[in-house]
């Protein structure tokens, strides 16, 4: 496969300059993956874009749908019991802290003195 055929390849697809423009790929990377593993790679394919993939209609659709399926109050007793975690878990560890507390000896001082 020869850059000709590349580029002759990338004017048939169009969508490839906009993964390059979106720093999604490098002409290097799709040349090379051109390269091993042929035109019918499914990065090649249109509705690998990743916008479309995940901006889509029913994208947004399907995440609307399930913003109003959520149960609020139930949000709200998860995170107040992980508040209640955290808390207990900043109380047990600043207590350790308080209990080893390192005296820094004098210099001059040694272990039996």
């Amino acid at each position: 496969m020869s850059k000709d055929e590349f580029k002759t390849f990338v004017r048939r697809n169009p969508h490839l300059i906009t993964l390059v423009h979106q720093h999604q790929f490098s002409w290097q990377e799709l040349y090379e993956i051109y390269v091993l593993y042929g035109k019918e790679a499914p990065v090649f394919k249109p509705s690998m874009n990743l916008i479309e993939k995940y901006f889509s209609k029913e994208t947004i659709q399907e995440f609307l749908e399930f913003l109003k399926n959520v149960d609020l109050a139930s949000v709200q007793k998860t995170i107040t019991g992980l508040e209640k975690a955290i808390t207990i878990l900043e109380s047990l560890s600043t207590s350790k802290e308080e209990k080893t507390l390192y005296q820094e000896r004098p210099i001059y001082k040694y272990y039996e003195d």
